[in-house]
């Protein structure tokens, strides 16, 4: 097991705040978007998030690390955030199942992080001012050269990302029978326990990197459509609002999850907006108001669709929304065998309120 170094680290804002703690993980620098995530446990699932992509972690819960890291319970095959910020940095482990340290798994896979910060501090500083970009460093004291260096990284507002975590070849998952059915599964950034979810329920599917055109999905004689979650700004991606569009003008069934909700409504011309903060956390009630039940969910966006023009728009009715705050949690299309949610059904904080979405979108193929 690793050992931890004392060296000290620095956290920069882009406001110019700074934060002094120690270092964590990899010794080096890194930079992101700060955001922070409310839930007490599942921080192995959250760094391997690829909606997290280019995004600095700041975990509200104080111990980190104390349960290890397991293998097999990862979201993708690489650690996703930019960089971890932490109060209580746990080498030690109690779990039996785990595999290895927190600190062996940010070294082996080079993740900059800094522990000892005051989270509550830092997170009532970030819901005041907003999210904003920042930087680690565990090597570099000067704040001017840091501040530099900080001024490059670009907004996360206008950045396309998914790209840049899709899978780059085409692969299957599920078994596929005589009575299975058949989803091409657009990959903008896919959880494992999304596909998981469809495999549970007979679904034999097929991932496509994010940029591939309907017509060569079209070619795996797919039953229904799923457009993913994935990380940066919906509006910045035209080439899937378009592969959207001729789902859509197929009349073939859709499911969006997250970045797949925002592009549902992108291409039906309801605009996205970045949100002052974003929801990220596990305990997010939204009620279906279809059904008339509320749901405890998991989230994790930064963007959000326009409420008042979903609400004004004939195109689309308004399926779930979220009680905190009224945002727009849920759409379907009318006329159409299309819907989606903001929220990730395939985790479990309720723990399965939102597993029917699921259940939903088979029958809707069937």
């Amino acid at each position: 097991m690793s050992y931890l170094t004392k060296l000290p680290a620095i956290l920069l804002l882009a406001d110019g705040t700074v934060f002094h703690g120690k270092a964590a993980g990899k010794i080096g620098t890194t930079t992101g978007e700060i955001c922070f995530n409310t839930g007490m446990t599942g921080y192995q699932e959250i760094f391997t998030d690829p909606s997290y992509f280019g995004q600095i972690m700041v975990t509200t819960n104080a111990h980190i690390g104390n349960y290890g890291i397991r293998k097999e319970e990862v979201e993708s095959d690489q650690i996703q955030i930019a960089g971890l910020v932490c109060k209580n940095y746990n080498i030690a482990y109690s779990r039996k199942e785990a595999d290895e340290s927190i600190q062996d798994y940010f070294q082996e896979q080079n993740i900059v992080s800094i522990s000892d910060i005051d989270t509550r501090q830092l997170v009532r500083y970030i819901r005041e001012k907003g999210a904003m970009n920042a930087i680690i460093s565990s090597e570099i004291t000067d704040i001017d050269e840091l501040k530099k260096k900080l001024d490059a990284v670009p907004s996360m507002d206008g950045l396309e990302l998914s790209s840049q975590v899709s899978t780059k070849e085409t692969y299957n998952f599920g078994e596929e029978g005589a009575d299975s059915k058949r989803i091409a599964v657009l990959d903008l950034g896919v959880k494992k326990n999304i596909l998981r979810n469809f495999a549970h329920r007979d679904v034999y599917g097929k991932v496509f990197p994010a940029k591939t055109t309907f017509a060569e999905m079209e070619e795996f004689k797919p039953d229904g459509y799923f457009i993913s979650n994935g990380p940066g700004d919906p509006s910045a991606m035209p080439y899937a609002i378009d592969t959207v569009k001729e789902i859509l003008a197929a009349e073939k069934p859709m499911f969006g999850i997250c970045l797949g909700h925002q592009l549902l409504a992108l291409a039906n011309d309801i605009p996205t907006k970045k949100m002052f903060n974003g929801h990220r956390g596990l305990n997010h009630p939204v009620k279906n108001i279809i059904k008339n039940h509320c749901e405890v969910t998991s989230q994790n966006h930064g963007f959000g669709v326009v409420p008042e023009a979903v609400r004004a728009s004939d195109k689309v009715e308004i399926t779930h929304v979220n009680l905190n705050d009224q945002s727009i949690e849920g759409i379907r299309v009318k006329g159409k065998k299309a819907f989606s949610v903001q929220y990730h059904p395939e985790s479990s904080p309720g723990p399965h309120d939102s597993r029917y979405l699921f259940d939903d979108f088979v029958d809707m193929m069937g």
